[in-house]
């Protein structure tokens, strides 16, 4: 297999993935490249490189568009909780026998001075707020109805896109993506009262201002844990897949 036969999947939902697209892009010039996007919110970013947007219809429908495209690997940098997208590649990998690596950015960890409760699933997080309670809720349109019901608090709801469903009254809806100023944050935080955060464990530094201006107002942040993906090899940084994925197509090739 020559170095021109490489088709790269990647499979792109990180603010990672225009500076992952634009190096694989540089590193492999003589081979193909093709992002995809799930295609929740409209406002998707250019990646600079061919690009689908749309599911794959589950690992079948995965499975025949890596056999019709001759896929040669598979790059996971979807977000860390777009978990059923991460088990369909490995199912799909495996099946093919194709190389799967996952940018795996790390979680964010407690200060000594912060004030988080872990909680494993958003129906935990739910109940974890006190009535009366003024919440930042930063948890994205699909899982914004898990919340709801509880009409005992307000909620300051910010998502890209609008949810399915109206929140209630008492809520206030905030369309904007997050702002990568810890004073930014703060500011909306005072001027909202808020007493709480809620916000899941994406980890990166894209989105942690709100965990900065938490820990600056001392403020307590209910943190959802990561749901379990499947085993698959694992990289940290952009820089750090790149070289994996030269050392695995050198091989190939």
């Amino acid at each position: 297999m020559t170095a021109e036969a490489n088709h790269i999947l990647l499979l792109a939902g990180t603010s990672e993935a225009r500076q992952l697209g634009k190096t694989l892009a540089e590193t492999f010039p003589e081979s193909r490249l093709t992002a995809s996007f799930a295609g929740v919110v409209r406002d998707l970013p250019d990646l600079g490189v061919p690009t689908r947007v749309g599911g794959f219809g589950g690992v079948e429908g995965l499975l025949a568009y890596l056999r019709q495209e001759k896929i040669t690997a598979i790059v996971d940098a979807t977000h860390p909780f777009a978990a059923q997208m991460s088990h369909n590649a490995a199912e799909a990998a495996k099946t093919l026998k194709l190389p799967l690596l996952r940018l795996e950015r790390p979680s964010w960890q407690p200060g000594e001075s912060d004030r988080w409760t872990h909680v494993v699933s958003m129906d935990e997080a739910a109940m974890a707020l006190p009535t009366g309670a003024r919440a930042f809720l930063a948890i994205g349109r699909k899982e914004i109805e898990r919340f709801t019901h509880r009409t005992d608090i307000f909620g300051l709801a910010r998502m890209i896109e609008p949810p399915p469903a109206p929140l209630p009254g008492s809520w206030e809806l905030l369309l904007s993506r997050p702002p990568t100023s810890a004073a930014e944050e703060i500011s909306l935080f005072r001027d909202r009262n808020i007493t709480h955060v809620v916000t899941k464990n994406s980890g990166g530094s894209r989105s942690i201002a709100k965990i900065e201006a938490a820990r600056a107002l001392k403020l307590p942040v209910i943190m959802i844990a990561r749901p379990q993906l499947p085993d698959a090899e694992t990289a940290p940084t952009v820089a750090a897949l790149v070289d994996r994925l030269r050392q695995i197509l050198a091989n190939r090739n």
